[in-house]
């Protein structure tokens, strides 16, 4: 990730003029390749990739403890859950901007793995990251499209797809709607628990996080939050032990 194409977020039509004629997303990887390569990334962008990892760690978590059907692979669920809690709990113009830095995120993962060279994973859990991006920008677009236009502009999804958003944004929230619903009418609690003493942006933001959650919904039974050093950047769900592991690394990983 490198400053001069995360700092394309402030007036993304300045940095790429033609963006709407030969796709905003090809105009990156010439930005990432005209920038330079030591640059490191904002912090709103480190901070904005860590909540949305965060979020999709706690879907699965919801899914293990709430016993939530899934019909498909359960790590598009987790990603849908993530831009659809952004969506809920954020004031408008601070969704769009993590919109922005999570979708950026998924695409410049995808610019890292072309320039190591490793090959697409088609076999893995996950979707292709450049899949991941778009839907995304979907669900997010989605929700209020009327007031979103610029945003699939600027992320140039393909009209044929868009059409589909609203009718996509409809389905997670009948599925994910529901659920947090039924989460808050709990009422709060002290279902999400983290406890480390540590200084770092990750343990600082989680501790935020965690703090609105528990002050919205309550689960069936608590789930921890662990940060802790994994020898990889990563973060998952073990529903042997009912933790969210966020991996210590996965912040260098981003800046």
């Amino acid at each position: 990730m490198v400053q001069c194409i995360l700092s394309f977020f402030s007036q993304p039509r300045r940095w790429c003029a033609n963006a709407t004629s030969w796709g905003f997303c090809r105009c990156l990887l010439v930005l990432f390749a005209l920038c330079p390569s030591q640059a490191s990334a904002s912090e709103e962008f480190v901070e904005a990739n860590i909540i949305g990892i965060f979020y999709h760690e706690l879907g699965h978590a919801i899914i293990d403890i709430e016993e939530v059907p899934i019909f498909g692979q359960e790590e598009d669920a987790a990603d849908v859950f993530s831009i659809f809690l952004i969506d809920a709990l954020f004031e408008e113009q601070d969704s769009l901007q993590l919109a922005y830095d999570v979708a950026i995120g998924f695409w410049s993962e995808a610019i890292l793995r072309q320039d190591s060279g490793d090959s697409i994973a088609w076999w893995g859990v996950h979707g292709i990251d450049e899949q991941r991006f778009y839907n995304t920008v979907c669900i997010f677009y989605g929700a209020y499209p009327e007031e979103r236009q610029g945003f699939i502009e600027d992320m140039d999804l393909p009209e044929e797809r868009a059409e589909t958003c609203p009718d996509e944004f409809d389905q997670a929230n009948a599925g994910w709607g529901g659920i947090l619903d039924e989460l808050e009418a709990r009422g709060p609690g002290t279902s999400f628990r983290f406890d480390v003493n540590d200084d770092s942006l990750t343990a600082q933001l989680i501790a935020e996080e965690v703090e609105v959650l528990n002050g919205l919904f309550s689960l069936s039974q608590p789930v921890n939050i662990v940060l802790e050093d994994c020898g990889e950047a990563n973060a998952f769900y073990d529903p042997g032990t009912v933790e969210v592991i966020f991996c210590s690394e996965f912040e260098d990983h981003l800046w």
